[in-house]
């Protein structure tokens, strides 16, 4: 209990709470669960925040997921987009830097390695995370990195997806989450997932911090 006259401060707070059980049932959960989610008490001050949680979704749930999420989204709120386009004629090369500084502040000193093994996968793949991931849909404005992160660390462990999820809970302390943060976020989407993949994920985040 907190001592007579201190207040205790959420280790995440409210729109943080709703944005990542929102990634991980739009990543991982049936349609039916989804809407639930997306009906969970929420501010209309956080709707551009939603909907660049439900645009990202794609990069690591498919386009399928993204638009039956964007499709409950507007059934739910009745709302017109919080936001035009805003890549429609941005140049390539600025896309390119955008997502070449995004992704390193993500990777840090794993950087050059990252990109050294996925050109090695194939070019494309390197040219399209680095252009279309990182630079067209994580640069965007409306929602902080360290958000987005943890964002995506919830859909990677609602989907089991172990290899991304490693790097995206050490891109989410690159960008300032907390190791305290990741935890309530694995905490927030505990009834979202199977108890497998929860417990790679805390395995896997107390390895990093041992480190």
């Amino acid at each position: 209990m907190p001592a007579a006259g201190h207040t205790t401060v959420p280790v995440i707070d409210d729109r943080t709470h709703y944005l990542v059980r929102l990634a991980a049932a739009i990543a991982g959960c049936t349609e039916q669960t989804l809407r639930s989610v997306i009906a969970e008490p929420h501010s209309a001050d956080w709707s551009a925040e939603v909907e660049e949680v439900i645009l990202q979704s794609y990069l690591f749930a498919g386009l399928p997921r993204a638009l039956n999420a964007m499709r409950a989204w507007r059934a739910l709120t009745g709302a017109q987009p919080a936001r035009p386009a805003t890549h429609g004629y941005v140049a390539m090369q600025e896309l390119r830097a955008d997502g070449e500084k995004t992704c390193a502040a993500v990777y840090g000193s794993s950087y050059e390695r990252l990109r050294e093994n996925i050109r090695a996968l194939h070019p494309e793949l390197d040219e399209w995370m680095i252009v279309e991931g990182y630079g067209k849909v994580l640069s965007r404005p409306g929602l902080d990195l360290k958000t987005r992160e943890l964002c995506i660390v919830a859909a990677c462990a609602a989907t089991g997806q172990k290899r991304q999820l490693h790097s995206h809970v050490r891109g989410a302390m690159n960008t300032g989450a907390t190791v305290p943060e990741i935890q309530r976020t694995l905490d927030s989407i505990s009834n979202l997932i199977d108890s497998d993949s929860e417990r790679d994920a805390r395995e896997m985040l107390a390895h990093l911090v041992g480190k």
